[in-house]
């Protein structure tokens, strides 16, 4: 078997990757994302997470993703994505996901929010990412 496809696709691989634009997490003075410092969780898993954002005009469409996790296992659970609106003004998201029942219950957990836009600079829509924050919040009851 010869192994010139298996170089060229991975010089190929490489080159995308140097090619790619640098992922940073690091937000303009003027884009920003943030929770709530409450969430809901209901008795079937639906977990209801929210926040503001604010970013400014891109190429491709902007989204505000959001994770919440319990526990010192580190697992989580992705709550939904949001399209944003990026104009310079703040705005509200809110996401609902469902985990599996009795995976989350009310009391502290840790949430990460991204803001992040599909962008097609390179031909291929890859992630920008405008705004990422971290926090611990208190999931009530729904």
């Amino acid at each position: 078997m010869s192994m010139r496809p298996a170089l060229s696709a991975a010089a190929g691989a490489a080159l995308l990757m140097l090619a790619a634009p640098a992922v940073t997490a690091h937000a303009a003075p003027s884009e920003s994302v943030t929770v709530d410092p409450a969430g809901r969780v209901a008795a079937d898993g639906t977990v209801t997470l929210s926040g503001t954002y604010r970013c400014l005009p891109g190429t491709g469409p902007v989204f505000v993703s959001s994770s919440v996790g319990q526990g010192a296992d580190g697992s989580r659970h992705g709550i939904g994505g949001t399209r944003a609106v990026c104009d310079g003004a703040e705005h509200s998201w809110q996401n609902t996901g469902k985990a599996t029942p009795n995976d989350l219950e009310p009391g502290t957990a840790h949430v990460e929010v991204t803001l992040m836009e599909l962008s097609p600079d390179s031909g291929l829509p890859l992630p920008r990412f405008h705004a990422v924050h971290q926090q611990d919040i208190t999931l009530t009851k729904a």
